[in-house]
């Protein structure tokens, strides 16, 4: 019987499912099959394993690039759970945030607000809860990318939220305004969007407080 014949006759253990998936094959199960794959061979017609052993390198670097990602993850998780106990820390604390409701107490509190562009005219005007007018001042020829400060001081206003409305216009066309306001932080919560504060009951991104404490 020639060595064909015999490499015919004889039949080869199953070293591991045919379905096993190769980026879970332990160092030990590698050898295995690297080393069934030479002894059932051809002599006369070896086949080259060289792409074999490649393949299966590139699923072990798959195989620890799997495992980084989940490093990562866990480290991504790790970071938002000490931004929430961060964000703990700021329940009744005083802070300015980007939004148009702020808090006022005695009579007082402080907001900001920034033009994306000049303006010739910028009206301001302060709404309770119940609608009314408590305040309203006009500013002329503002410059955009400025900063400016708007004080409430009414002994008479009494403490709670009030709403900011700022119009600006620029040769008759509206111009964005971010408005900054005072807000006392309620509550802290964790979302899939991130770490939020509640303010008057509104979810505030924490990326949106420009400031702690006054």
């Amino acid at each position: 019987m020639g060595l064909a014949g015999i490499t015919n006759y004889l039949k080869p253990t199953v070293i591991v499912d045919a379905n096993f998936d190769n980026s879970t094959m332990t160092n030990e199960e590698f050898l295995k099959v690297l080393l069934a794959d030479l002894q059932w061979q051809d002599p006369l017609n070896a086949n080259d394993i060289t792409e074999f052993i490649d393949n299966t390198i590139k699923l072990r670097e798959m195989e620890v690039l799997n495992s980084f990602q989940q490093t990562v993850d866990l480290l991504k998780e790790v970071s938002s759970t000490n931004s929430l106990l961060y964000a703990a820390t700021l329940i009744d604390q005083t802070v300015y945030y980007e939004g148009n409701s702020t808090y006022v107490k005695d009579g007082s509190s402080t907001v900001k607000f920034k033009l994306e562009d000049d303006a010739d005219t910028v009206r301001i005007t302060v709404i309770d809860s119940e609608g009314n007018i408590v305040d309203q001042q006009t500013f002329q020829f503002l410059d955009g990318g400025i900063e400016y400060p708007f004080e409430i001081n009414n002994p008479d206003l009494p403490d709670g939220y009030y709403t900011i409305f700022v119009e600006a216009e620029k040769g008759g066309e509206p111009v964005v305004a971010t408005v900054i306001s005072e807000g006392l932080v309620e509550s802290v919560l964790k979302t899939p969007d991130g770490i939020k504060l509640v303010i008057n009951n509104n979810e505030v991104d924490l990326n949106s407080i420009v400031q702690i404490g006054g």
